[in-house]
């Protein structure tokens, strides 16, 4: 997905949470001061593979233990979905994060050569400025919601796991699947539910551009609009 398509959606999501278009802008501008271009080929991995986008909610560790590791090639973790995944022994791929939940994440994977995908908005600067100059540089994606500049990416997406979800289907993946993802999780709080809203529905959209279904979705579809 390039830019000009994502944002028209991506300005309705600042009107809907009332939140700085400027803001998002100024720390994606202090990431890339902090990073070096990426080398996008890396991600070549993900080129015609069935790809699991692990979410952080609380059905993770229970669907791990039920996925057919033989129909999953690449395993591409969001946020805190990383460490679940290493403690029920999956190889993270590829992780993605905006560095709000478990930070020492981002350097422990990055240290290990896995591709770190960290993104800025407007909320994260002081995350951004205090973790991202002790990550392994090679290793890391710089990415934005806002106009992408320089070597900071957007590929679409808006919460860590659609994003994920959004950086797979750039690369080329075959097939996407959802393990830890949980739209009705009662006990996120308000602006977090407002998220997974906004997240179902980027996955809705996603399905459709891709011409795939994704079961994540099933039984949900009727009440969903586009973004």
């Amino acid at each position: 997905m390039d830019y000009a398509e994502f944002e028209p959606v991506y300005a309705r999501i600042l009107r809907d949470f009332g939140f700085d278009r400027a803001g998002d802008e100024r720390v994606r501008d202090v990431l890339a001061s902090l990073t070096t271009p990426f080398d996008e080929s890396r991600l070549s991995l993900l080129a015609g593979a069935r790809v699991a986008v692990c979410g952080a909610g609380p059905s993770l560790a229970h669907d791990l233990e039920t996925l057919d590791s033989d129909a999953v090639d690449c395993v591409v973790a969001a946020s805190s979905a990383a460490a679940v995944c290493r403690d029920h022994g999956l190889t993270v791929d590829v992780y993605v994060t905006d560095l709000d939940a478990d930070p020492e994440l981002a350097a422990d994977l990055s240290a290990a050569g896995t591709p770190t995908v960290v993104h800025a908005h407007g909320d994260n600067e002081q995350s951004v400025r205090k973790l991202v100059p002790d990550l392994a540089a090679e290793h890391v994606l710089p990415t934005t919601q806002a106009a992408p500049v320089a070597h900071v990416r957007n590929y679409g997406g808006f919460t860590d796991g659609d994003r994920a979800a959004f950086l797979a289907d750039h690369f080329g993946a075959d097939s996407l699947c959802f393990p830890g993802w949980d739209f009705d999780d009662s006990a996120v709080d308000p602006m977090k539910q407002r998220k997974l809203v906004w997240a179902e529905r980027l996955l809705f959209w996603l399905e459709q551009r891709r011409s795939e279904r994704f079961s994540i979705l099933d039984g949900r579809r009727d009440g969903l609009e586009l973004p």
